[in-house]
């Protein structure tokens, strides 16, 4: 009885095995591999011992098992067999997560799939042309194919450093700089037009074929205008240090979109890597961009930052983790050009950046580019054209660009006229209605001369890099209380203006004893002008001592200087300048401070400038040797005069 319940009992562990088998194969595939391995008659015996038999010989798929277990060998095997099912089940259960993913996969692909058969079916069926798409294809083939002749600037523009003119110390300064083995920062100050950036572009390529130069043969030259840069606070965009393209909002490539991989964009700083950046009008560039500029000067490396960015994730590729963890290079040689004086410029900047001068383009070396135009044009010009054009500009692209001007005006009235020559004369009349019709005027007029007048005296002033002459004019009356005189001078000449008159009122009684007291005196810059800075001071004592004291002054001179309360003339900056305007004046002499000898300019040697130091050394210039004696003779008290 004992051993039919346990017969009974096993019979019923051995269901539930098969059952379980059943489930984990299938019963098509179960039965199938019981007849392959010969164990289908024994599971379908009703004796335990030829079941369990069997069962081992599915399990473990060995037919060759011939040994029936028996007794007490049953439950042993019989929890072989559990134990055997439970790996089949895991190993079951593994390939089920494994396929669930392998599905998942295809399923996120399939788009992709289907998109590429879309694409291939569309190529097989003659691709994704269209009617309209080859129209626009064809519209944007002929625009290519129609060129215009090369611009007259291009065919005009220096194609070497010598063909620079007037600017040799200039680029030499600038070529020495690169030169070097260790080439600094630049900023090249200069008026418009007098050719900054063409000389920043040759000098790189004469520097590149110099023996223990830092710049290799294929060293690029990235040119951008910083008036065209803005600082973008939301970093979307940034084209001169680079930006990071978030895969969300602004977009990476598409294959680092799909595993949210933010993507660097790198900038102009580092397309110069090796070179030099070249940035024109670089006083205009927002603050908050120069400072950003001047971080990466001195890491000579762009750090770039997303908080989409995960170093620990393996889809990002190699170069992107390489510039989030190293940045990206940007070792380069700056180049700044700007219109603007040192000043006006960042502090920060300039600490940072030598600095290289070019001047204003004289008369003559504006003749001498016209002429080299002309030349190049093949023209023929009357010998008055090119001294026309030099009255009316400084500036050597304008230059060209007014001969150009004139020259497709003549070519237009010979095709109009029905002339078929093919030389062209640039005549002095035709010169003269190109300036008119561009609403030019003459730089300066002619303010010297061999004359004499009273209270009337010709100073120097400078705005930016432009020097001009500055009519100063003063008159005296009796004042009409004595000791009570007043002083009048024209409010827009300015509060340093307003203050140098009054010193001058103190040198004067310094060296006369006058009281200004006693006399109405009247002084006015003519044109109202703006002083900015006390060196008009030394013209407006020599105005008033020639005004109170009646004595006529010499027009063939201008003077520029600080007048100090001991009368003696303190240095002011723009002496280069300023000489350059007494120039273009008509003026051959020229008074500057003793301690502004260093800056005076040798452009022009048929000049007379001389240096004085004090109002002693000043007076034989402007006043006849004759009456100096008289002028600086001591009074007690004086009548005004009327002048």
């Amino acid at each position: 009885m004992k051993a039919a319940e346990q017969n009974r009992e096993y019979r019923r562990q051995l269901y539930a095995l098969l059952d379980l088998v059943n489930d984990i194969y299938g019963t098509e595939k179960m039965v199938l591999k019981a007849g392959k391995l010969e164990a289908l008659p024994l599971i379908r015996s009703r004796n335990p011992e030829q079941q369990l038999l069997g069962l081992q010989r599915l399990v473990y798929e060995n037919p060759t098992l011939q040994e029936v277990p028996s007794g007490d060998e049953i439950p042993a095997a019989i929890a072989e067999l559990e134990e055997a099912l439970a790996d089949l089940l895991a190993r079951k259960s593994l390939e089920e997560s494994i396929e669930q993913k392998i599905k998942a996969k295809i399923e996120e692909r399939h788009e992709e799939y289907m998109l590429e058969i879309k694409r291939q079916a569309i190529r097989e069926l003659g691709g994704i042309e269209n009617s309209q798409t080859l129209k626009k294809y064809a519209q944007t083939e002929k625009m290519f194919s129609v060129q215009l002749s090369r611009s007259a600037l291009d065919l005009l523009r220096p194609s070497s450093l010598e063909e620079i003119v007037g600017q040799e110390k200039g680029v030499t300064a600038l070529v020495s700089k690169l030169a070097s083995p260790h080439p600094p920062h630049v900023i090249i100050y200069g008026p418009p037009g007098v050719g900054k950036t063409t000389a920043a572009r040759l000098a790189l390529e004469h520097v590149k074929s110099l023996k223990g130069s830092a710049f290799a043969p294929e060293s690029p030259f990235v040119e951008v205008d910083g008036t065209t840069l803005r600082w973008d606070p939301r970093e979307i965009a940034n084209p001169l240090i680079g930006s990071v393209h978030d895969p969300i909002y602004q977009g990476a490539r598409r294959d680092l979109i799909e595993g949210g991989v933010p993507e660097p964009k790198l900038g102009l700083v580092s397309e110069a890597h090796g070179g030099v950046l070249f940035i024109d009008e670089i006083g205009e560039m927002d603050l908050s961009l120069q400072n950003k500029l001047l971080k990466v000067l001195e890491d000579k490396r762009v750090i770039f930052d997303s908080a989409y960015y995960d170093p620990s994730d393996p889809q990002v590729p190699k170069y992107i983790k390489m510039l989030f963890e190293k940045g990206a290079p940007a070792d380069f040689v700056l180049i700044g050009a700007t219109t603007r004086s040192p000043e006006m410029l960042s502090p920060a900047l300039r600490s940072r950046c030598a600095a290289v001068f070019f001047e204003p383009l004289t008369p003559s070396e504006i003749e001498q580019i016209v002429l080299a135009a002309a030349k190049k044009l093949k023209l023929a010009i009357e010998p008055e054209v090119a001294t026309l054009i030099s009255r009316y500009t400084n500036e050597g692209r304008q230059a060209v660009n007014l001969l150009v001007d004139a020259y497709g005006r003549v070519l237009y009235e010979q095709q109009q006229k029905g002339s078929r020559r093919k030389s062209c004369l640039i005549k002095t009349e035709v010169m003269q209605e190109v300036l008119q019709s561009n609403r030019l005027f003459p730089l300066s007029q002619s303010l010297g001369g061999k004359g004499k007048s009273i209270g009337r005296v010709l100073g120097l002033g400078v705005y930016g890099f432009l020097g001009s002459v500055l009519e100063i004019e003063a008159v005296s009356f009796p004042a009409a209380v004595a000791g009570k005189g007043k002083l009048r001078f024209n409010e827009s000449a300015g509060s340093m203006a307003r203050d140098s008159v009054f010193v001058a009122a103190s040198v004067l009684r310094s060296l006369t004893g006058l009281d200004l007291g006693n006399y109405d005196l009247h002084l006015n810059v003519v044109g109202g002008g703006n002083i900015d800075g006390p060196s008009a001071g030394a013209a407006i004592f020599i105005a008033i001592l020639s005004a109170v004291k009646g004595v006529p002054v010499n027009q063939d001179c201008a003077i520029t200087g600080e007048l100090s309360l001991q009368g003696h003339l303190k240095p002011v900056g723009g002496i280069m300048e300023k000489i350059y305007g007494a120039r273009l004046a008509g003026l051959n002499k020229v008074i500057v401070p003793e301690e502004n000898k260093g800056d005076i300019e040798t452009r022009f040697p048929d000049m007379e400038i001389i240096p004085a130091g004090s109002v002693h050394e000043l007076l034989p210039h402007f006043f006849a040797k004759s009456v100096l004696p008289g002028m600086l003779a001591k009074e007690g008290s004086n009548s005004g005069r009327n002048r």
